[in-house]
């Protein structure tokens, strides 16, 4: 395992320096075709083929094949400066345990999920799913130590963390991992849900209920939450009554902003005044207006645009804020290859912007 100091700037070691970034990107590489491994890469991207809790549309748990696949036919350049193949980015094998145990339960989890649909007393259903209902929720006890352990290992290293999941659940290792690692740190979580359910259709770690649980987190001070636009009376009533530990950029907030003239920067450094000095990146495709994610489980009309997105991720990391890790949940492929597209740049975005707020600059 690798050491990495935290070195900046132009002084920081070129992790890949003699790679050519004109030439073709390699399908038999890594992530954007880079010839990289855990031993000379800055960021390491786990994947987390889990969707067991989705309640509505199923596939992302393919999302990090279809976003590694997509990502090799990816141009390098990148405006703000970053090269990437210095930075180094890795994505270690996928599981094939976990996504064998997504298979699973995923079956089971439908099959429970459509009886609790179908019931007129969705509660006296519930009771008779007590077995199926338990297993997922030990399973994804069980899931969210692997990822933490994982996380470890390599921030420990010195180097930084993202996973590409699989539903929303899939990341809460993760920023328990980074809660051993800093003190303090806020979520800038990117949604059409703003999936503060407690333990939704009685998964405890449904993907509806991620940001209810980063909330048991005492080192996450605040989720500032961006394009929220389905979310059920109690979710509001939490956020409002959250003494500001919950802020809502709602999606017809900044729609009606928009429509009355204001800039979209002007908005941006409204979220950004809201977010501390560190800050966590989650990205849940769903998002995004639905014309870039049409196979996502649960699509929402609205939401931001890509250049949208792509442009808080700029200010971000051009502001005095550290990005220290971050998520990208919910690209499902379909018969194409787009979702897996649009997942990869944004993938690209979130590492860049990481990049540029550790000044990993030339």
């Amino acid at each position: 395992m690798a050491n990495f100091s935290l070195s900046t700037g132009s002084d920081a070691p070129s992790v890949l320096a003699d790679y050519d970034p004109n030439g073709v990107g390699s399908k038999s590489a890594n992530l954007f075709g880079l010839p990289s491994n855990d031993e000379n890469s800055r960021i390491i991207i786990l994947p987390v083929p889990w969707e067991v809790t989705v309640s509505y549309g199923a596939g992302t748990a393919k999302g990090p094949a279809a976003i590694l696949d997509a990502s090799t036919q990816l141009d390098l350049y990148d405006p703000e400066g970053v090269k990437i193949w210095e930075v180094g980015v890795f994505m270690p094998p996928i599981s094939d345990v976990w996504q064998q145990r997504n298979n699973r339960l995923r079956q089971q989890a439908a099959d429970y999920i459509a009886a609790l649909e179908e019931s007129e007393n969705p509660l006296e259903e519930a009771k008779r799913w007590t077995t199926v209902i338990d297993n997922i929720n030990q399973a994804s006890v069980e899931l969210n130590a692997w990822l933490k352990a994982e996380a470890l290992k390599y921030l420990s290293a010195g180097q930084f963390v993202g996973v590409i999941g699989g539903d929303h659940s899939s990341p809460l290792g993760l920023m328990q991992a980074l809660a051993q690692h800093h003190p303090e740190y806020s979520i800038l979580h990117i949604d059409a849900h703003a999936d503060l359910r407690v333990a939704y259709e009685g998964f405890t770690f449904s993907h509806a209920s991620i940001m209810d649980n980063a909330l048991k987190i005492p080192q996450i001070s605040r989720i500032v939450q961006v394009g929220i636009r389905d979310l059920c009376p109690a979710e509001a009533e939490r956020i409002e009554q959250s003494n500001h530990r919950i802020i809502a950029f709602h999606d017809w907030e900044l729609k009606s902003r928009q429509f009355t003239g204001q800039p979209w920067h002007q908005t941006c450094e409204e979220i950004l005044a809201a977010l501390s000095s560190k800050v966590y990146i989650s990205f849940d495709i769903d998002g995004l207006d639905p014309s870039f994610c049409p196979h996502t489980g649960t699509p929402v009309p609205g939401g931001l645009r890509f250049e949208e997105a792509a442009y808080l991720l700029t200010q971000v990391a051009r502001s005095d804020k550290q990005i220290i890790g971050f998520d990208l949940c919910e690209v499902a492929p379909g018969e194409d290859d787009w979702d897996g597209n649009v997942g990869a740049r944004i993938l690209y975005k979130l590492v860049s912007a990481l990049a540029q707020s550790q000044h990993w600059i030339g």
